[in-house]
C-alpha cells in the first residue's frame, strides 16, 4: 500500500473512532448494552492507532516546516538548528511508518477476550494423563507471571496419575490473543516413570483454546439446552457423591455436550457449564465463517485443525520445537516452569508477518 493509501486509511479511521466517542455518549446507545459494549471494543482497538496517526501528522508537518526554513531562511544559525532537528524528524517518521505498518495489521476480533482451555489426554494412556498435568502446571505458572486469574472448571483424573482432562477460565489483558495458537496436539517424549527398561515413549494430548463468549456475543437460546443433575466423583471432600451438585448440559441441536463437577453448588456448576457450552458454539460458528471467508488460504500458523500436531517436548535433548515455524528453544526446564513468552512472541510475529504480506500482495 502506498503512503498516500495509509494516510487515507488511518483518516478514515480517525473519522470512525470520532464518530465512536460521540455514539457512546448517546442514551439510546448506552441503553442498549449489546450495541455499547461492541461499541467500546471498537473504540479501545482504535485508540493506539489514532494516537499513532495524530504524532504521524505532526512529525509530517514538522518536517515540511523545517524544509521550508532550510530552503528560505537567510539565518544561518536558524537554519543549521533547523537542519538537526530535520534529521530528527526524518528518524521519527521512519520509526512510525514501521509501527502504523504493523498497527494496521487486521486484528482478530477476539484478541481481547477471556478464555476457555480444555486440556485433554490423547494418545499414551497413563502417561499422557501425567503430561496434561505437566502441561496444566506449566500454563498456570505462566498465568500467574502474566496477572491473569484462571479457576478450574472440570477435570476428570488420570487412572493413577495426572487427568484425563482438565478445563479451565483465564481471564485477564489479551487472554485470547497470547494463547490462541496453543490449540493443537502437543506431543511428548520421554522415559515414563512406570518405564523400567528406560526407554523413550511418544504420548500426546489435545488443548483447545476457546475464546469466552459472553451473552451480547452469542446469542443461546436456552429452549435447546437440556440440564441433567448427578453426583460428582473424584476428589473434593465430604460433599463429593451426597448430593447431585454436577451438571451436564446437551446443546440439541448440535449434539454438544459439556460437564461441570467442581463446584459444590449446583448453581455455580450450571453457570460455568453454561459459560463453557457458549464459548464451545460461539468458537463452532466463528470457525464456520472463517472458512467461508477465506477457505482458499490456509494460514502457516493458525491452521484451525485442533488435530495438528503443533508441538514437540523433547526431554532427552532437553528442546521444544513448534512445528508450524520452526522454532526450537533449548530450555525445557524453564519452559516447562511457565517461561514460554518467547514461543508465544514468535508465533505472533509469524502471524502478523504471513497477514502484512497478503496485504502488500493485494495492495500492489
Amino acid at each position: 500500500m502506498s503512503e498516500v493509501g495509509i494516510l487515507d486509511k488511518l483518516e478514515q479511521i480517525s473519522i470512525r473512532y470520532e464518530e465512536i466517542a460521540k455514539q457512546m455518549v448517546d442514551p439510546e446507545v448506552i441503553n442498549d448494552m449489546k450495541r455499547y459494549v461492541k461499541l467500546n471494543r471498537e473504540y479501545k482497538d482504535l485508540s493506539e492507532i489514532v494516537t499513532t496517526y495524530k504524532t504521524y501528522k505532526e512529525i509530517t508537518e514538522n518536517i515540511a516546516n523545517a524544509k521550508d526554513i532550510i530552503q528560505n531562511e537567510e539565518d544561518l544559525e536558524f537554519k543549521a538548528l533547523a537542519k538537526e532537528e530535520l534529521d530528527e524528524f526524518v528518524n521519527k517518521k521512519i520509526e512510525l511508518d514501521e509501527k502504523i505498518k504493523w498497527l494496521l495489521i487486521p486484528k482478530d476480533p477476539n484478541d481481547n477476550k477471556n478464555v476457555i482451555m480444555e486440556l485433554r489426554s490423547g494418545t499414551g494412556g497413563d502417561e499422557a494423563c501425567i503430561f496434561v498435568e505437566d502441561i496444566f502446571r506449566m500454563f498456570s505458572m505462566f498465568f500467574k507471571e502474566k496477572s491473569w486469574s484462571f479457576e478450574v472448571l472440570n477435570s476428570n483424573e488420570g487412572g493413577t496419575k495426572g487427568f484425563r482432562e482438565i478445563s479451565l477460565a483465564i481471564s485477564g489483558e489479551e487472554v485470547y490473543g497470547q494463547l490462541k495458537f496453543e490449540s493443537g496436539v502437543h506431543r511428548v517424549q520421554r522415559v515414563p516413570e512406570t518405564e523400567s527398561q528406560g526407554r523413550v515413549h511418544t504420548s500426546a494430548i489435545t488443548v483447545a483454546v476457546l475464546p469466552e463468549a459472553e451473552e451480547v456475543d452469542f446469542d443461546l437460546n436456552l429452549a435447546d439446552v437440556k440440564k441433567d443433575t448427578y453426583r460428582s466423583s473424584g476428589a473434593g471432600g465430604q460433599h463429593v457423591n451426597k448430593t447431585e451438585s454436577a451438571v451436564r448440559l446437551t446443546h440439541i441441536p448440535t449434539g454438544t455436550v459439556v460437564e461441570c463437577q467442581d463446584g459444590r453448588s449446583q448453581h455455580k456448576n450450571y453457570e460455568k457449564a453454561l459459560q463453557v457450552l457458549r464459548s464451545r458454539l460461539y468458537q463452532a460458528e466463528e470457525e464456520r465463517l472463517a472458512k467461508e471467508r477465506a477457505d482458499q488460504r490456509k494460514s502457516l500458523v493458525s491452521t484451525g485443525d485442533r488435530s495438528a500436531k503443533i508441538r514437540t517436548y523433547n526431554y532427552p535433548q532437553g528442546r521444544i520445537t513448534d512445528h508450524r515455524i520452526g522454532k526450537t528453544i533449548y530450555n525445557l526446564t524453564n519452559f516447562m516452569n511457565g517461561d514460554i513468552q518467547e514461543m508465544i512472541d514468535a508465533l505472533i510475529m509469524a502471524e502478523n508477518a504471513e497477514k502484512l504480506n497478503e496485504g502488500i500482495t493485494e495492495g500492489q
